[in-house]
């Protein structure tokens, strides 16, 4: 029973496609049949009327099974539907403050942060220096600082304020409930 597979890189090699020399073979049940040639393994596969599937290429030598290889494959992308199921996205939402914000329009920014903290989502805070406000990059500081401050208890410094290239950039993370 041979099937035709497309040729993406995790891609297991499969009947005919296994060029080795020699391969540990495990039986449709899970016993060990030993090392031998795969023609030979081939040849079991085709008697049991299953596939040769190379599980472990890594192995020396690569330890390949006999098998259903279209049920081993539905298998295995329904626990990776899982595995992707289970996992948790965090987004990082990016907050821009200017060198000379106003206070209201600051405090706007610092609940906007809090609501995304509070959601769970990392947040990026920036400035961004034009012209001459490079050379107060202190007065940024400041702002990273006070604005990091204003949310002590909701978040976390993940990485305090940094200068990359016209942007100072912080990160934060929601804080650990206790």
């Amino acid at each position: 029973m041979t099937i035709a597979s497309n040729s993406s890189s995790k891609e297991l090699e499969i009947n005919e496609r296994i060029r080795d020399k020699e391969i540990r073979l495990v039986g449709a049940n899970g016993q060990q049949l030993g090392i031998m040639s795969p023609r030979d393994a081939l040849r079991m596969a085709a008697e049991q009327d299953l596939d040769l599937v190379k599980v472990a290429p890594q192995a020396k030598p690569p330890v390949c099974k006999i098998l259903d290889y279209g049920k081993y494959r539905f298998e295995m992308q329904k626990r990776e539907k899982e595995a992707r199921k289970n996992q948790k996205t965090v987004e990082i939402k990016e907050i821009r403050l200017s060198l000379n914000i106003d206070t209201n329009d600051f405090n706007t920014k610092v609940n906007q942060a809090a609501k995304f903290l509070q959601q769970g989502h990392k947040v990026k805070v920036s400035i961004r220096f034009r012209g001459r406000e490079m050379a107060h990059t202190n007065l940024g500081l400041d702002v990273e600082k006070r604005f990091a401050g204003e949310l002590t208890g909701k978040a976390v410094v993940d990485k305090p304020p940094k200068l990359e290239g016209r942007s100072m950039m912080m990160f934060l993370s929601p804080a650990p409930n206790k």
